[in-house]
């Protein structure tokens, strides 16, 4: 990786909670700048203050990412801000649950573009400037989900194999440009403020399964990536089991968390259906966690016993079905 500057250049996008806010306080305690950008403009200006007070250069600019024109305007000011942009940080995500028919077509849409245009919007303007600059890394956020696809999440689902498809593209576009990486990120689910704002047409209350991870993990996993890049970073042995589970028994896997869900469903309490976060920032204060984590140490080898349960279990279904193939 190409470092002659000191100190270097971050975009973070979504940077007021959750990962983008623990990413945004990690860069800046290693001394970088930073320029910062969500909704929120309060939300954002709080922030900076608190890094400026650690010593950090730091530049703020409101910005809705599903505006390409915003997001141009973004890439102008940091690279006006910072002389070089050397990370950018794709981390906006926004999420509706509900069945995929009774989830509005406004919301599916405003999935879309916030998850998978709004992404794409920041490459297209990243890029041209790391190629200009001979360097730079660009790191998206994806998800487990962009490893196997969630019930209830058809739009969320689609934007998250929509990036891993975007990155697989944008890397081999990229091959001939050493100094340039397009790095994925795929974490379990995470412990931020953002499972208290989806988008919720279920009727029905929403508690997320432990165990959740750290937002601070995520940080420094792209904190690593600025020197280290890589491909493909996966946070949470979640992920491992989601990933595996679907590559040996997509269905089999699908049809068991679809019923996991429905069991879930089946005894919530009643919950008002809203839109969660999707058009408008959320209004409670911004934080790094969202307070749902508890101690994992008695769940992990659960959670490894059964992700290693559903790869067998995949691999019998799959050698069952290879038999019934076979001439007699």
């Amino acid at each position: 990786m190409v470092t002659t500057h000191s100190p270097r250049t971050a975009v973070i996008t979504g940077a007021t909670s959750g990962i983008g806010r623990a990413t945004a306080e990690l860069f800046a305690d290693r001394g970088w700048r930073l320029v910062l950008a969500a909704r929120d403009s309060d939300a954002l200006n709080l922030l900076a203050g608190g890094l400026r007070e650690r010593g950090a250069p730091i530049h703020v600019l409101p910005t809705d990412i599903g505006d390409n024109a915003a997001v141009l305007a973004l890439a102008e000011h940091a690279l006006a801000f910072g002389g070089t942009i050397d990370l950018w940080f794709a981390n906006v995500g926004v999420g509706a649950v509900g069945r995929f028919e009774e989830v509005t077509i406004e919301a599916h849409e405003r999935v879309l573009r916030s998850n998978l245009l709004g992404h794409l919007y920041e490459a297209h303007a990243a890029l041209p400037i790391f190629l200009r600059q001979g360097h730079g890394v660009f790191v998206n956020m994806i998800s487990m989900v962009g490893f196997a696809a969630a019930p209830l999440a058809a739009a969320y689902s689609a934007s998250k194999f929509g990036l891993k498809g975007l990155s697989e593209s944008l890397r081999a576009e990229m091959a001939a440009h050493p100094h340039i990486h397009i790095c994925d990120v795929y974490p379990a689910l995470v412990d931020t403020p953002a499972l208290d704002h989806p988008a919720n047409y279920t009727g029905k209350a929403i508690h997320p399964p432990l165990p959740l991870v750290d937002p601070r993990r995520v940080a420094a996993a792209v904190l690593r990536l600025a020197d280290h890049p890589r491909a493909t970073t996966i946070v949470g042995a979640q992920v491992w089991a989601a990933r595996i589970g679907h590559a040996l028994a997509p269905v089999v896997s699908l049809k068991l968390i679809d019923r996991w869900f429905e069991g879930y469903f089946a005894q919530a309490r009643p919950a008002a259906v809203t839109s969660g976060n999707l058009f408008h920032p959320p209004e409670d204060t911004p934080r790094v966690d969202g307070g749902f984590r508890k101690p994992v140490t008695r769940r992990l080898p659960l959670l490894l016993a059964g992700a290693t349960l559903l790869a067998v279990g995949g691999a019998a279904v799959l050698r069952r079905r290879a038999s019934r193939m076979e001439p007699i």
